[in-house]
């Protein structure tokens, strides 16, 4: 029975952690592929990207095993705090002076070399602090609406402090996220029908506050009403993945010449993977994320308790949907926005937190191991 659930439990462990390496070598070698022409005219030296993303792959890597060796229960009385300080953080943003602007938003902040996201530690926080009350007021939040109050009340402010720093798509996706771990958490669907009607008049009034936004979904809607403004990033991402067949143009079709896709190394750079690959590198992205998300779900359901199961969940699902959003976007499915594929977009932030989600989940799953082993 003891080398049944060893197996069981490893299993589910071993498969996460293969899908994790996978997903990041395969990211390093198409971020290596579809930038080092560029970064070659631009930076003198066609692997700057690559190895950009290499030291800050391996400082995530750290992180994730430290974050995969610690006991997370003795973290709970800390994590409301460090919500409080990533809030401050992500307020420093939109500070003049001290927000580093780029590209007209004010999403970073800088320490000498150390230029960061706060909201992708928002990310991060939304579901760590989640897990933690939802799995508290457990008992009360099924008979209490009002016991909901700190997770909702967390949630609307990290949405209302990244929407004050121009930044809807991490908006959005940090919203859909909270909701997913309220499904999780069992919450009954009168609370879903009450933040759906509060949500839709908000959503829309976010959206049509800024013109350029209003813009981006006219733009949407008409594809091919400013082709070579708004809408050319996206259109000759479309190209290159329509133009790339069945079995794609390879790896040495496509390392010599510039990519047409702007700035392919960072939003866009599931378009320079499908270019690459091809329709078959597509059913291998999404079999090898699916088998991610399937292996992560596993462990989840195997935690022996509530707080751990859904630290899992918000940490694979935030992974899966960002990559499934990211992806959308770079295909037409879903209106433009500014959200990185994990694994594979150039960016510090976020793949350091890839990384620690990832490490979350791994940490789990020792738990369990641990744990039913010590049961049997």
């Amino acid at each position: 029975m003891r080398s049944d659930a060893r197996n069981r439990f490893i299993s589910s462990q071993t498969g996460f952690i293969i899908s994790v390496i996978l997903l990041c070598g395969l990211g390093l070698l198409t971020l290596y592929v579809s930038s080092a022409t560029s970064a070659l005219r631009l930076f003198d030296d066609e692997t700057y990207y690559l190895k950009r993303q290499l030291v800050i792959g391996l400082l995530g890597a750290l992180v994730a095993v430290l974050i995969s060796s610690v006991n997370l229960e003795t973290f709970r009385p800390l994590f409301f705090p460090l919500v409080l300080i990533v809030m401050l953080l992500c307020i420093l943003t939109t500070i003049p002076g001290i927000g580093i602007e780029k590209n007209g938003a004010r999403r970073w902040l800088g320490f000498g070399p150390l230029v960061f996201q706060p909201a992708e530690l928002a990310k991060l926080m939304t579901v760590c602090y989640l897990a933690h009350i939802l799995d508290k007021k457990y008992d009360r939040i099924q008979e209490n609406m009002f016991a909901l109050f700190p997770a909702i009340t967390v949630l609307g402010l990290f949405v209302f402090i990244i929407y004050l720093q121009d930044d809807f798509s991490s908006t959005v996706f940090i919203f859909i996220l909270g909701i997913v771990m309220l499904f999780f958490a069992g919450i009954k669907l009168r609370l879903f029908f009450t933040l759906f009607i509060f949500a839709v008049p908000v959503a829309f009034l976010f959206i049509f506050v800024e013109p350029y936004r209003v813009y981006r979904i006219i733009s949407y809607l008409k594809p091919k009403l400013d082709p070579y403004g708004i809408n050319y990033q996206t259109i000759v991402a479309q190209n290159a993945i329509h133009s790339s067949g069945l079995w794609g143009k390879g790896i040495g079709g496509i390392l010599r010449k510039d990519s047409i896709i702007p700035e392919v190394q960072s939003d866009f750079i599931f378009a320079g993977w499908v270019e690459q690959w091809g329709f078959f590198g597509v059913i291998v992205y999404f079999l090898l994320l699916s088998y991610m998300l399937i292996c992560g779900m596993r462990i989840a359901m195997e935690s022996e308790n509530r707080f751990k199961g859904l630290i899992v969940i918000g940490s694979v699902s935030a992974i899966f949907f960002q990559s499934v959003l990211n992806c959308g976007v770079v295909s037409g499915v879903f209106p433009s926005t500014g959200i990185p594929l994990p694994f594979f977009s150039s960016g510090g932030t976020s793949l350091a937190i890839t990384l620690a989600f990832c490490g979350i989940v791994i940490n789990i799953s020792k738990s369990n191991l641990r744990v039913r082993l010590d049961y049997e």
